[in-house]
Parts: C-alpha cells; sequence; structure tokens
C-alpha cells in the first residue's frame, strides 16, 4: 500500500480514538485520501450520487423501512411480539427468545437486518428493558438476531451474489433456511445461560386459548411473510418490488384490519422514515467512501493473490476466506464488499470447484456477523442510538453473541450439507463451482 493509505488509515484511527461520529470521521479520512492523492474529489460525488444512490439494492432498502416503520406504528409488530411472547415466553429469558424469534418472523418480510433493527428492534428493546434487561444486552441481542434476515429468504445480499456468480437465486433463499435457524438455536442457547447466570426474569405464562387468541389476533401480519415468498419464488415480483407490496400491505390492515393507523400517524410515520433514511444514507455514504479507498488502492485484489499464492487447498482457503471477510466486515459495508470483492474471490471458488451456493449462503453469513462486529458495525450503532446505551456497554455484551455465530459459520462452512440439503431435497439447481 502506498503511504497515502498509511497516512489516511492513520488518521482514520485518531478520529476513532477521539470519538469523533463515525459518519464523521469516514468523511474526513476520504477528503484527506483524495487530498493527498491529488485525485478528484468529484468522482467520489458522482459515484456515490449516480451508482450507489441509484442501485437496485440502495432503492430496496427505503421501501424495507418504509415497511418495518409501518409495522410498528401500525401494532402489527406489537402483534406479532405477543404472538412471539406467546410461544417462548415462558422460558427462562424469555423476552431474549422472542427477540430471536420475531427476527426470523421479520425476516420474511423486510429481508433487511438494518430494517430489522430499526423497526421491531426499537419495541423489543424496549420491553427488555422495561423487565430489567440491560441496555446493553437487549441491544446486543437486537443486532445479533436481526443479522438473520438476510440469511432467512428473502435476502437481498443473496440475490446480488446470484447475480454476481450466476447461482440460482431459489436454492440460495432455500439454502439459508438451515443456517438461518441454526443461527436462532445457538443464540437462544447462550440467551439461556445468561438469563439463568443474571437470573433475568421468565416472561408471562400463556394458556393454549390464549395462545390461539393471539396466533387469530397476528394472522394478517403472518401473511406478509407467505405473500412475499409466494411472489418472489413465483417470479411475480423482483424483491424492491416486494418491499413495496410489503408496505401496502401492511398499510392496508393497520388502516383496515387493525384500525390503529390514521392519516395524521401516517404523515408522522412518514417523516420518522425519511429521517431514519437519511441517518442510514448517510452512514452507507461516507462508508461507501472509505470503501472507495480499499477499491482505488486494489487492496482487495492484493489480499486474493497473497491467498492464492499460499494454498490452493480448498479447506485451507475456505478458513482464509472466513477471516478475510470477517477482518473486512469490520471496516467496510457489506455492500462494498460484495461489490468490490465477491467478483475477486470467485474465480479461485470455482477453480476450486467449491459449490456456489454453498458459498453463497457463507460469505453472506460471514458478512452479516460484520454488521455486529466492532469497531464499524453498523448494527451496533443503531441499536445503541435506539437504546440510548454506550457504544462500548453494547460491544461488550455484543462480543460472546459474535463467537456463537462464528461457530455457526464455521459449522456450515465445513459441512455443507446445512445448506445444500434442502435445495436439493426440493429439486432446485445448486450445481458446482464449475
Amino acid at each position: 500500500m502506498s503511504m497515502v493509505v498509511w497516512i489516511v488509515l492513520a488518521l482514520f484511527a485518531i478520529c476513532f480514538i477521539a470519538r469523533m461520529p463515525i459518519a464523521l470521521s469516514m468523511f474526513v479520512t476520504a477528503v484527506c485520501y483524495f487530498f493527498l492523492s491529488g485525485k478528484d474529489l468529484g468522482l467520489l460525488v458522482d459515484t456515490i450520487v449516480y451508482s450507489l444512490y441509484t442501485s437496485y439494492v440502495i432503492m430496496a432498502v427505503p421501501l424495507f423501512i418504509f415497511t418495518a416503520n409501518v409495522m410498528n406504528n401500525g401494532a402489527i409488530a406489537d402483534k406479532i411480539f405477543t404472538f412471539a411472547l406467546s410461544i417462548v415466553g415462558r422460558y427462562k429469558g424469555g423476552l431474549g427468545h422472542v427477540n430471536v424469534v420475531n427476527s426470523l418472523i421479520f425476516s420474511g418480510m423486510t429481508g433487511s437486518a438494518i430494517a430489522d433493527a430499526a423497526g421491531i428492534g426499537k419495541l423489543e428493546i424496549e420491553h427488555m428493558k422495561k423487565h430489567g434487561y440491560s441496555g446493553g444486552f437487549a441491544s446486543a441481542i437486537t443486532a445479533t438476531s436481526s443479522t438473520i434476515g438476510p440469511i432467512f429468504p428473502p435476502s437481498i445480499p443473496l440475490i446480488v451474489y446470484a447475480m454476481l456468480s450466476g447461482a440460482s437465486v431459489g436454492a440460495l433463499f432455500i439454502g439459508g433456511v438451515i443456517p438461518g435457524l441454526l443461527i436462532a438455536i445457538a443464540l437462544i442457547i447462550y440467551i439461556v445461560y445468561i438469563a439463568r447466570k443474571r437470573n433475568y426474569p421468565i416472561a408471562e405464562r400463556f394458556t393454549f386459548y390464549q395462545f390461539l387468541r393471539y396466533t387469530v389476533i397476528a394472522f394478517p401480519a403472518l401473511l406478509t411473510p407467505v405473500i412475499l415468498l409466494g411472489g418472489i419464488y413465483g417470479g411475480v415480483m423482483t424483491p424492491t418490488e416486494a418491499g413495496a407490496v410489503a408496505a401496502l400491505f401492511a398499510l392496508l390492515i393497520s388502516f383496515f384490519v387493525y384500525r390503529v393507523l390514521g392519516l395524521k400517524s401516517l404523515f408522522h410515520l412518514l417523516k420518522e422514515t425519511v429521517s431514519t433514511i437519511g441517518n442510514l444514507g448517510l452512514l452507507i455514504g461516507t462508508a461507501f467512501s472509505f470503501s472507495f479507498i480499499v477499491a482505488s488502492e486494489q487492496i482487495p485484489q492484493l489480499i486474493s493473490q497473497f491467498m492464492l499464492n499460499l494454498t490452493d487447498n480448498p479447506f485451507l482457503l475456505l478458513l482464509m476466506i472466513n477471516v478475510l471477510f470477517l477482518m473486512l466486515g469490520m471496516i467496510m459495508d457489506t455492500s462494498a464488499i460484495t461489490l468490490v470483492f465477491i467478483p475477486i474471490v470467485l474465480p479461485l471458488v470455482v477453480a476450486l470447484d467449491i459449490n456456489l451456493v454453498h458459498f453463497g449462503v457463507m460469505i453472506t453469513l460471514n458478512m452479516m456477523i460484520g454488521l455486529s462486529t466492532p469497531p464499524f458495525g453498523m448494527l451496533l450503532f443503531i441499536t445503541s442510538g435506539v437504546s440510548k446505551t454506550p457504544l462500548r456497554e453494547v460491544i461488550r455484551e455484543t462480543m460472546p453473541m459474535v463467537y456463537v455465530m462464528i461457530v455457526v459459520l464455521f459449522l456450515i462452512t465445513y459441512i455443507p450439507e446445512f445448506v445444500l440439503f434442502l435445495p436439493k431435497l426440493l429439486g432446485l439447481a445448486v450445481g458446482t463451482g464449475g
């Protein structure tokens, strides 16, 4: 790497140590890089405005955030929360389990970890804090369970990967089901351990009649994943269109079924959505600026060539790729990693005959773990802001959960059938690396 890169990385470290807002830190670093390297800053602006903010993936994010906000403000999230509470609330640390189950349900509605954390995550954290859970633990379980969303179908990252690799979208979606369940189970086991250690309370117990009642009440909301997956699998909707359909469906049941949303509250909801999108847009844009530096200096290409020179053993290569992506996830935006680094790694994957569906789910899970990994995991900042909990406390509670998810990551890395079993069972094309 050039001396300029080392200078801007040192500057970024100083900004981080000085506790400068992360978005501002990345912006200052990018401006410094362009000034020292003599490059036109307008190039970066053009790239962000005309490529990043108009991309297919980014256009879907506001729709998913709006959907999550409608569900939250329209009491749909509350119905789903109560439904999940009636299932797992009676166990030790019940509200932590509810948090994980909610993420499984909402994964079929938003397909976005950020939308999950920013939407129903606020409701989950408030409930947990009210019942005696620490803000750090509530934020940590919300952040880590939100990563299930892009693994369980539908998933925007998996669609982007399918476009880059040519792998089957349907096989990738179904391939994410078992890994998503494994993450949920692993987090629940950890919650049981912590709940007993800290004596967290058991939530309200429900009778079977109450369970049926809350299931019927939540049924219209629970139809959302069925509509989305049916539309996507049936080839009727793209994920972006599915986000719009989900928002419309959520509005309809909020207005006409639950009757909890009016025009005034809808206007307030729109303002809240725009504010959230603005904050996230600033974070995404500045993260892309930092990622632009990494891509411009061809750092991923250098690392990729270094890996290939070290070994051609698939098992060692997968280990190296996992470690590399985990490290990149600590400093780079997920979409930038996807668009910059995956095309570089794919030729290695194909040459070593690693299954593309297996690799796609594995690497997507890896990147989702990065969203909860310090120093720059976006979910950490979102949940810290929502809960008004110091970031260091959220990080301290999150790290053990990150280790738990890494265990699941290595399970699916070296036991491909965790990913490929269901696609093969359903007769979907999984192919090979070649």
